[in-house]
């Protein structure tokens, strides 16, 4: 009896499994009378601000193969029609059946053979495909590029890699996904839901129709379409401005904190990272020296050098130490612990606050510093904690964080905490002096491109910002109320003013009066990033108008020397061509020394 039971038991759980947990045998019965194939949606389009196609879709073939229908299968005609070698189809067949490579490899589905067949061998194929028993022709979309601009803005799709299907049952293999940029971050959206249809075989394997007429068939649904915040003409222009030169723009619409521009220099056409050659133009983008995968407006850390004086500014108001009046001395530079000198060029002394931006100054903010820092525990107590209130208002400009922005790979910057420097130089053992770099936007202090022109959008609005995005408007539905929430600073919005009349002085007659324009009153602030590895970087931040902003805007030229240099002029004629929509004449020769300008060649 114990046997008869054993057995009987054995018997049980083998039908068990084969009948419950093994699937093996319903997917050779069904594969026997049916075959269900996908069908793809279409990928949501992509428009600009003003509602130009930006990125559209093609449709692109792959070759499917389902390996238990592959009887009498002439494999040397089936190369001859697709123009590919023995060896190569023995070699696809193998990385097919490769369990390590395809874990959801099985006879009875359909594998993906070859993607992305071209128009010409989809034409031959299609003509012969009655020979070649258990391969059909599935078609999907592929991303198709209205413009060559805005490569790492717009991102790119790619064939989804097994961590990304295991995350998300929606793939399969061979399915593709946005892998970059906006492609990514909005994938969700742009990629729609799939369909399918259930076709009928007969005993011979052959289509014999829709399975109950097609009344469990399925239609996709395509994605949703997304108007970006981009205005392509001037990415277009920005990008032009650049060649020839490494660094970043960023530009800002303060009212909304929509980008308006978003550039990352070198750069590289979208259409390289489409279709079969995706994979060889990705490697060879990789192994470029200038890095043009590189995300310089995200990820590119800088010391913000004179454009944080405008902060500094900012702060030694609201904490009382200064006003627009207070004036500080400045014998071309700073003098501290006795022999150490801060240098700074010649202007005339002393200088009031609007006049220390204008002129950008670097003793009035060493002083500044000092003067909250060293001169001040009454109010605060002692200097470390003087330098926490410095801190907080600092932070609330949104750095040393993240700001929150819809796109792929942002870095949080560094402002030094005083955690920081106790550790370094020990409690109650640093002042001012210890430290003074700080006050010029130097030292310890690094911000990304992006934080920097969210201050520009800061000062604009006096005191708030929005969290920076590219998404302007979704089809048939609303953009997260994040990026339409106000973030206030922790400085009162009279503090501004002063500010503003400084940096409209800049460039008027201080350091920015290159990049002056006809008819068009506007702030900025140059900015000299020191470099170890080489020239300073220059830098330039600005708003315009003065008066209601349309635009703020933040240029990094890489090992380029002063702001006034490059940067300048690259955000004055971007600012003219975005609210003029043209150059006039008189500023033709700045345009073209802009253009023709190489500086990647002079390094």
């Amino acid at each position: 009896m114990a046997i008869v039971v054993f057995v009987a038991a054995i018997y049980i759980v083998r039908l068990f499994m084969m009948q419950v947990v093994d699937s093996s045998n319903k997917e050779f019965a069904d594969s026997n009378a049916f075959l269900k194939q996908t069908i793809y949606p279409s990928r949501g389009l992509i428009y600009d601000r003003n509602g130009k196609l930006v990125v559209s879709n093609q449709p692109v073939y792959d070759i499917m193969m389902v390996m238990r229908e592959m009887v009498d299968f002439d494999t040397l005609q089936f190369c001859q029609v697709l123009d590919i070698t023995k060896e190569e189809f023995d070699e696809r067949m193998l990385s097919i059946k490769d369990r390590r490579k395809n874990p959801g490899y099985s006879r009875y589905t359909p594998q993906v053979f070859m993607s992305h067949l071209s128009t010409e061998d989809y034409g031959r194929l299609q003509e012969t495909l009655f020979r070649f028993p258990g391969v059909f022709i599935q078609q999907k979309v592929m991303r198709e590029y209205q413009v060559e601009h805005g490569a790492l803005a717009l991102g790119s799709i790619g064939e989804v890699s097994q961590k990304q299907m295991d995350a998300d049952p929606y793939y399969r293999r061979g399915d593709y996904r946005g892998q970059s940029g906006i492609e990514t971050m909005y994938e969700e959206l742009l990629r729609g839901e799939k369909g399918y249809e259930i076709l009928l075989r007969d005993v011979h394997g052959k289509i014999k129709g829709h399975y109950l007429d097609g009344a469990l068939d399925r239609l996709p649904v395509s994605g949703k379409d997304l108007t970006i915040g981009l205005d392509i003409e001037i990415q277009q222009y920005a990008e032009e401005l650049m060649q020839g030169k490494m660094g970043s723009i960023v530009a800002i619409e303060p009212s909304t904190g929509e980008i308006l521009t978003l550039v990352s220099a070198p750069t590289y056409s979208p259409s390289l990272l489409v279709g079969r050659d995706r994979s060889k133009n990705y490697a060879k983008l990789l192994k470029d020296p200038h890095k043009p995968l590189f995300d310089r407006p995200m990820m590119a850390m800088y010391p913000p050098g004179s454009t944080f004086k405008t902060v500094q500014a900012l702060v030694m108001q609201q904490e009382g130490i200064i006003n627009e009046n207070t004036a500080y001395p400045c014998n071309k530079g700073y003098y501290y612990g006795g022999s150490h000198k801060l240098g700074c060029h010649a202007h005339s002394s002393p200088l009031d606050l609007p006049q220390s931006i204008a002129n950008s100054c670097n003793a009035y903010y060493c002083w500044a510093l000092k003067a909250l820092l060293d001169n001040n525990t009454k109010k605060y107590g002692s200097t470390g904690n003087a330098y926490d209130a410095w801190f907080n208002d600092v932070c609330s400009f949104g750095f040393n964080s993240k700001l929150g922005v819809d796109y792929p790979n942002e870095k949080a910057g560094s402002i030094p905490s005083r955690k920081f420097y106790d550790r370094y130089y020990g409690a109650n053992h640093w002042r001012s002096s210890t430290i003074i770099s700080i006050s010029i936007g130097q030292g310890e202090i690094l911000c990304t491109p992006i934080q920097i022109a969210n201050l520009a959008a800061i000062i604009a609005n006096k005191g708030y910002y929005y969290v920076p995005h590219i998404l302007k408007s979704v089809e048939g539905d609303v953009i997260d109320e994040k990026y339409t929430t106000k973030h206030h600073t922790a400085i009162d919005a009279r503090y501004f003013d002063v500010v503003h009349e400084g940096m409209l002085g800049a460039v008027t007659g201080g350091t920015a009066r290159i990049g002056l324009i006809d008819s068009i009153q506007f702030c900025g602030k140059t900015g000299t990033a020191q470099n170890p590895h080489g020239k300073d970087h220059s830098i330039f931040m600005a708003f315009a108008p003065k008066d209601n902003p349309k635009i703020a805007i933040a240029v990094y030229v890489e090992n380029a020397g002063f702001g006034a240099t490059w940067a300048v002029p690259i955000a004055s004629l971007i600012i003219e061509k975005y609210l003029k929509r043209e150059i006039p004449e008189k500023r033709k020769w700045l345009e073209e020394r802009i253009l023709n300008g190489n500086l990647i060649g002079e390094e």
